[in-house]
């Protein structure tokens, strides 16, 4: 009979192979550099981007050097600028020819391209939307300013501005909005070279909708500045025209679509620090799916 070698045997539940070795953190870092470089580019194209204001012309709702977090989301989803919101646009027609571009060094241009800082050298502005397709906006005298013939309370206006300009190069004016325009003015209405200054240009003075990069939703920077951009009330007023219920709607989504977004990451990580303390490693739902 042959006798065996108990002490050569194995204990149960010691036969498998040794379970992995997290990786260090320095091994791990490069991955996680890449993901959240991925991740902000991905943030920026789609969801927020970060602006820094360069000028004095939205004074006192916004100051120069503040920074805004614009939504991009909304666009998305059909969402058009709606009145009393501040939009972020493209220049139409050679609006800031003369001005002065930043000249970012090679850290400032990747950071900005990657949405981590705010974008230097891209030719856009930003102002508030007075009127939309099909609205007849006009300033006469010193105001009050006027959509669809009701007037503006406008307590967003830089004090010691009239709303209205008395002036011959476009501040006295009565326009009709084409659908897929808007008709921008800044909050320092002496200070803004807006719709009104430049209907010469090939749109009249409107901003083409597809222009808009998005809405500014939050004033983020410097954090003593801290707040968001609310659509005043004023533009509720009856017989001005409706509101668009899915911008209102839509305003907080990017929020919602990140943590959205973060959960599966969270599950993820979860199920990776959920493994059996002995054994081969394997998630503890890998036995059920056999």
């Amino acid at each position: 009979m042959t006798e065996h070698n108990h002490s050569d045997e194995q204990a149960p539940g010691t036969g498998s192979p040794e379970a992995r070795k997290p990786r260090s953190f320095w091994k791990e870092l490069p991955i996680l550099i890449v993901i959240a470089l991925v991740l902000a580019l991905l943030i920026k194209t789609f969801l927020v981007q970060a602006f820094s204001i360069p000028s004095d012309s939205m004074q006192n709702t916004l100051q120069r050097g503040d920074r805004v977090l614009v939504d991009k989301l909304t666009p998305w989803f059909g969402s058009e600028p709606d009145r009393g919101e501040v939009v972020v646009f493209h220049d139409p027609d050679d609006w800031l020819a003369g001005e002065p571009t930043a000249k970012p060094n090679a850290l400032q241009t990747v950071l900005s391209w990657i949405g981590l800082m705010p974008s230097a050298e891209e030719k856009d502005l930003i102002k508030r939307v007075i009127g939309v397709g099909g609205d007849t906006v006009e300033c006469n005298g010193t105001g009050p300013l006027k959509v669809n013939g009701k007037a503006l309370n406008e307590p967003y206006v830089y004090p010691g501005n009239t709303p209205c300009s008395q002036d011959d190069q476009g501040g006295q004016f009565k326009v009709k909005v084409p659908e897929g325009f808007i008709w921008v003015m800044g909050d320092h209405r002496q200070n803004s070279r807006d719709s009104r200054y430049n209907q010469a240009d090939k749109n009249h003075g409107m901003v083409p909708v597809k222009e808009v990069v998005g809405r500014a939703i939050v004033r983020a920077w410097p954090v003593n500045r801290w707040g968001t951009l609310p659509v005043p009330d004023t533009f509720d007023q009856q017989g001005i025209g409706e509101q668009s219920s899915a911008a209102g709607a839509l305003t907080v989504a990017p929020g919602g679509v990140a943590l959205t977004a973060a959960v599966p990451l969270v599950v993820w990580r979860r199920k990776r620090t959920l493994k059996p303390q002995t054994g081969t490693g394997t998630p503890t739902t890998a036995a059920g799916s056999r």
